[in-house]
């Protein structure tokens, strides 16, 4: 396992290389996590999520301490060694990296408990070769998904164990701690529960381990929200754990230990009994957080829903992604699925329930991925273990060929298959298309990344008005402050960025002027300016895109295809020009 470990991490590495020694982070999280981390360790309270440099700190994060920790103690490891920033640098690339470590580990151990050894290498192979997968756990990646997978796959794991309380206590912790986390996890928790219920519905000797699991479930969830939260413990949420979310664990808790009196009256009893307590915990849900049923976004104004929210495909359903997405996210796991099926009908016993289990859980997780994009990285890990049934038949079969060109022919061929999703999103590349229009995409030299930002560093710090996708790596790169980033909680700032880009120059100069702006900074080529521009063409940046000049707006001479502009606020009563 740790040779197939090292040899990912090296083709991730090599892969990656040019963003590394660049320290380019893959998204606007990244970059914020990193600086969350980073004012933690300058002395920020372990409680204080806020990013104060951004719209003055007036709003909380939802995200967790806990994501921080590895990435802390990997930088103050590193300190005396490598000074600040390279342990930094370094740290981003090693942690990702021992991410991968323990999910191929996990996903080892599944697979050995499913089909033993034989069944072991064809997994890691398979989790190693899916594009889903790896992008949440390489080098660089350092927000929360990859300890998102790493706990499903670990809660998965106490899952299919013996039935004790032992791995009830594995399943319930990884959940809670997956939880605490982020509040992304509920779906594929209440899947790896509700499996677990169903397991004791048919098999009532699993009663142990289904009480231990939501007993440390919310027990821990209750603690780790206390020691992450701390005087804010009370405070209600949508988007992470709050009082009405540890009401409800507590409710399907009670309500599970209290339906173990009727264990003995049959399966229908024990599926009834779960029917009263899936309708105890939903009515509480509704009776204290009613808001919560609409999910954290519900209450966003439409301009920010529709202008910020709905083009972050990664939280769209299936139906609205690219084709050859959708076959490179969700082919490995219908191939799991197939798997499964087809380790279900040969085998018994112990392992039959298993499989069975396994079936269920993917399925949910499946599903889940259809309707959110990113969860398709966790469909994938818990896919592996089961689409390498086949693939581990194919190869035996494979290998049984008497002559030794056919049979390395064979065996190349099968090897191929383990990357199905690769193999079906070049399938439909491979399909002719008629050709887009050509598009341009600015009118202004384009940016290569978010480092050409960096540039800003050189000017006095003040307040910087930029795009909401470039905020987090602006204040990573730069001593500047911003106003909006792409966190939900902050929508009234999104939107006062929004409406600065694409409204007419008198009303943007209003918005950006209430904002405090010093600078009005912007990287062309963009996404998110391009968006602008198609939405507003004759907005704000379409005519400062098309060179337009207003009195209100000085330009900044910098290096390289950043544009920046100063901002000049209107003078004051016997005060005077900037």
């Amino acid at each position: 396992m740790l040779g197939g470990w090292a040899l990912a991490a090296l083709v991730l590495l090599v892969a990656g290389w040019s963003a590394i020694v660049a320290r380019v982070l893959p998204d606007a999280d990244d970059s914020m996590r990193l600086l969350e981390v980073r004012d933690w360790l300058a002395g920020q309270g372990w409680f204080d999520v806020a990013q104060h440099r951004l719209n003055a700190g007036d709003f909380p994060m939802h995200w967790s301490r806990l994501v921080d920790l590895p990435l802390a103690a990997a930088i103050v490891l590193l300190r005396p060694l490598l000074g600040g920033a390279s342990a930094e640098h370094v740290a981003v690339v090693v942690v990702p990296l021992l991410t991968l470590l323990a999910a191929l580990a996990l996903i080892a151990s599944i697979a050995r408990r499913l089909g033993g050894e034989p069944l072991v290498v064809p997994a890691l192979l398979m989790a190693a070769l899916s594009v889903p997968l790896t992008f949440q756990l390489s080098p660089l990646r350092i927000d929360h998904h990859g300890w998102q997978i790493v706990l499903a796959l670990a809660a998965t794991r106490g899952l299919l164990a013996p039935a004790s309380a032992r791995s009830g206590v594995l399943t319930g912790g990884s959940l809670a701690t997956l939880l605490t986390i982020s509040l992304e996890g509920l779906p594929i928790a209440a899947a790896i529960t509700g499996v677990a219920a169903l397991a004791w519905v048919v098999a009532p000797a699993r009663g142990t381990m289904l009480r231990c699991t939501m007993l440390t479930l919310t027990g821990g969830a209750l603690l780790l929200h206390a020691a992450t939260r701390g005087p804010g413990f009370w405070l209600p949420a949508c988007d992470s754990v709050a009082p009405a979310w540890l009401a409800v664990l507590g409710v399907a808790t009670l309500g599970l230990v209290a339906a173990g009196a009727i264990a003995r009256f049959g399966p229908v009893a024990r599926l009834a009994a779960l029917g009263v307590v899936a309708a105890a915990a939903g009515a509480t849900l509704v009776l204290l957080a009613p808001v919560c049923l609409a999910g954290p976004f519900g209450t966003l104004p439409p301009l920010v829903y529709q202008v910020w929210y709905l083009p972050v495909l990664e939280g769209r359903p299936l139906w609205e992604q690219q084709p050859v997405w959708v076959a490179a996210a969700m082919a490995l796991p219908v191939a799991g699925l197939i798997g499964a099926a087809r380790a279900w009908r040969a085998s018994t016993g112990e392992a039959r329930a298993c499989w069975a289990m396994l079936g269920l859980l993917l399925l949910a997780a499946t599903l889940t991925a259809a309707a959110v994009s990113r969860a398709g990285a966790t469909a994938n890990a818990l896919a592996a273990p089961a689409a390498a049934v086949w693939l581990a038949q194919l190869l035996a079969r494979a290998r049984a060929i008497n002559r030794p060109v056919p049979r390395v022919a064979a065996t190349l061929a099968t090897l191929a298959l383990a990357a199905p999703g690769t193999l079906a999103a070049a399938a439909l590349n491979a399909v002719p298309r008629r050709a887009a229009p050509a598009v341009q995409l600015s009118h202004r030299p384009p940016c290569h990344d978010t480092s050409d930002m960096r540039v800003l560093g050189t000017l006095p710090s003040g307040i910087v008005f930029a795009p909401i996708d470039l905020t987090p790596a602006v204040l990573l790169d730069t001593p500047h402050r911003a106003v909006a980033g792409g966190y939900h909680r902050g929508a009234g700032a999104i939107a006062r960025v929004i409406t600065g880009f694409t409204a007419d120059p008198a009303t943007a100069r209003a918005a950006i002027r209430a904002a405090h702006a010093d600078y009005l900074a912007v990287c062309p080529g963009m996404q998110e300016m391009v968006a602008y521009r198609d939405r507003a063409p004759d907005g704000l940046w379409a005519r400062l895109e098309r060179g337009e000049r207003f009195d209100w707006l000085r330009p900044v001479p910098i290096r390289g295809p950043a544009m920046v502009w100063q901002v000049i606020q209107p003078l004051r009563e016997g005060g005077s020009a900037r």
